[in-house]
């Protein structure tokens, strides 16, 4: 088939992780894929929509188009497919305006509506979209990671204590909220640190921030530098929409995981397997605690996140999943 995907920009993790890691895999199964950035202004957008003819299938991947747009795009489109994983139907938990956004809820419920197929992140996402169209449609591909390129971590003490966090400038804010208990461990554990792999850090009162600008040619290798991998998320609708991927990373590169038991992390982390689940701060504390205090248990926990990663989140499998997909909207193509 031939495959053009519409994404909001071609360095977004979405569009990295979602499609473009995926196109090996696409492309051995027999498809061509086009990976193109929506223009901004209306006019290059109505002429951009012309380009969609040649295609089998134009996969739409976290847009919310407004209603003329989508209804173009849907009219060139010989098959739509829309991929997301995240809530975009609301705001994010930090927003001043609050989570709940009429305008988004109606483009998410056409979107939905007009596709002939939906990409979910996840089960959450998944349960969503089958409100607006029939459930056969909906399909849950998670977001997956090459386990490959990641260098699995030696837990070596070294100079003490590495906790790490990865992450975009947006979700930097359920960083920052979770302030309190990241000092609370820094004061907990002294010569403790912070790894942040961002574009943008925090001040934490408490505990050494460790600034580490992110690089995709890097990220992999820092991650593998450090112990323990953390991630805290608001308990709320939005984060609900969340898909994993740092903990994906983390568990790639050998480290054990601590996070709150919110969304898909309660999935993810096996407590006692891979990591563990905390939800107050002395529950978090213990669990550093004990990582701290062992590098086999850290070793041991980072393996089996590894294994975990090759048997459920690696692209091979999310590879498999599309072109399944695929296999059936080209076989609806074929149908006279």
């Amino acid at each position: 088939m031939r495959l053009i995907a519409l994404v909001k920009d071609l360095e977004d993790p979405s569009c990295r992780y979602r499609v473009e890691g995926l196109r090996p895999y696409l492309e051995r199964a027999g498809h061509d894929l086009l990976v193109e950035a929506m223009p901004r202004r209306s006019l290059e957008r109505i002429r951009f929509s012309r380009r969609l003819r040649v295609a089998d299938a134009v996969i739409l991947q976290r847009r919310l188009l407004p209603p003329w747009l989508l209804w173009l795009v849907r009219r060139q489109a010989r098959k739509l497919v829309f991929d997301f994983d995240d809530a975009l139907y609301r705001r994010d938990s930090f927003s001043r305006r609050g989570e709940r956004s009429a305008r988004r809820m109606r483009r998410f419920r056409a979107t939905v509506a007009a596709s002939d197929a939906v990409m979910a992140g996840n089960r959450f996402l998944a349960e969503q979209a089958s409100r607006f169209t029939s459930p056969d449609r909906v399909h849950i591909v998670p977001t997956c990671v090459e386990p490959s390129l990641y260098p699995i971590s030696s837990q070596d003490g070294g100079a003490g204590l590495k906790l790490v966090w990865i992450g975009s400038r947006i979700m930097m804010r359920s960083l920052e909220a979770a302030s309190p208990l990241l000092g609370t461990l820094g004061r907990a554990l002294p010569g403790a640190r912070l790894k942040v792999i961002c574009d943008a850090f925090p001040t934490v009162d408490g505990i050494d921030i460790e600034a580490v600008p992110w690089s995709s040619g890097s990220e992999a290798k820092e991650l593998a530098s450090s112990h323990i991998g953390i991630s805290h998320l608001p308990d709320d609708e939005w984060s609900l929409g969340k898909c994993g991927l740092k903990v994906i990373q983390y568990m790639a590169a050998g480290l054990p995981v601590v996070a709150n038991p919110v969304g898909v992390h309660a999935e993810m982390v096996v407590h006692g397997v891979t990591g563990y689940l905390a939800r107050t701060d002395e529950e978090w504390k213990e669990a550093v605690r004990k990582l701290a205090g062992s590098r086999e248990l850290r070793r041991r926990m980072g393996l089996a996140g590894r294994r975990f990663v090759e048997e459920r989140w690696s692209r091979e499998t999310a590879g498999a999943g599309w072109n399944s997909i695929l296999e059936g909207l080209a076989a609806r193509l074929r149908s006279p």
